[in-house]
């Protein structure tokens, strides 16, 4: 009996509204329900208008039992950000892209720096990804290449200790596993093609659905996100770096990051997204999960950004 919610970035008021749709009270100042648990996805930072709200409100939920966090791409970026580079600069690029993602967080924790760095430390006890006997978790994508990747480097899953600075090794089985779990597949658009993301940077590879066969799939219909100009042919599987994929008879997973528009639906009987843009006038989604082996829409609740 456990509810999984959305990517919230910062928008402590919709959260709010959502946990209480979802039955939870406040009990001396923290959220819970006497018999169900919450289970974030991630991305609890920037873009929002109230960062620190969320995050208090998340990690005394944690704290108290009453849910559990993920890591998302968007804390894990935070942590790169914020270490020290033994070599010079810090481990994520300070550049004027990189700064831009963090601003608001940033900017919500002006003249706060000790709170700030107790959140950044908080980040490195959160987990990349969560397994049950009926259900998993994770922020972007569940890869089991990458997943035994992880259980074999990570301590409980997690990036304690010194393990940030052996994570962000570019070209290790590390460094690639993170960036599958956290940011899912991409492959390359063909003939030069490109696109605008959300932040208007050129992206010349596309995030494709990690549950589908890529060799039965055309550019068109494996693209995450609605894209006029895709080509319908084959997509050239030599492109990509990992050709597995999710299993369509295997257990509930559950995972956001990809900023979907319009209300909240299924893939597949076992594949839910939670990511619905609420940094972007669209909803904060929660699913209601309790061991059913076929997912059904009706156990979603949402709520929309209050503008």
């Amino acid at each position: 009996m456990i509810d999984l919610i959305g990517d919230v970035h910062g928008h402590a008021d919709e959260l709010e509204e959502l946990l209480r749709k979802l039955g939870y009270s406040k009990n001396d100042k923290v959220y819970s329900h006497p018999n169900r648990k919450v289970l974030f996805v991630g991305d609890y930072i920037d873009r929002g208008p109230k960062i620190r709200e969320t995050l208090e409100i998340v990690k005394q939920m944690v704290d108290r039992g009453s849910a559990i966090a993920l890591l998302g791409n968007h804390e894990y970026n935070a942590l790169a950000f914020h270490f020290n580079n033994p070599k010079g600069g810090h481990l994520r690029k300070h550049s004027i892209k990189n700064i831009l993602q963090h601003y608001e967080t940033l900017k919500q924790f002006q003249n706060k720096q000790k709170e700030y760095e107790a959140y950044i430390a908080w980040f490195k006890t959160l987990p990349l990804f969560y397994e049950t006997d009926t259900f998993r978790a994770v922020h972007a994508c569940w890869d089991y290449k990458s997943i035994a990747c992880l259980k074999k480097h990570l301590l409980n899953n997690r990036l304690t200790g010194d393990l940030i600075y052996q994570a962000v090794k570019e070209g290790t089985e590390l460094y690639d596993a993170i960036g599958i779990v956290l940011k899912g597949k991409e492959i390359e658009l063909p003939n030069g093609k490109f696109f605008l993301d959300k932040d208007h940077n050129k992206r010349t590879e596309m995030r494709i659905k990690w549950w589908e066969n890529p060799s039965k799939m055309t550019y068109k219909k494996i693209s995450l996100h609605p894209t006029d100009h895709l080509p319908k042919t084959p997509i050239d599987v030599s492109l990509l770096k990992n050709n597995d994929f999710y299993k369509e008879n295997d257990k509930a997973v559950f995972f956001g990051h990809y900023w979907l528009k319009g209300k909240p639906s299924l893939y597949n009987d076992n594949i839910c997204c939670l990511d619905y843009s609420v940094a972007n006038k669209g909803f904060l989604a929660a699913y209601s999960f309790d061991n059913e082996s076929v997912l059904d829409e009706g156990k979603f609740t949402y709520v929309k950004t209050i503008v």
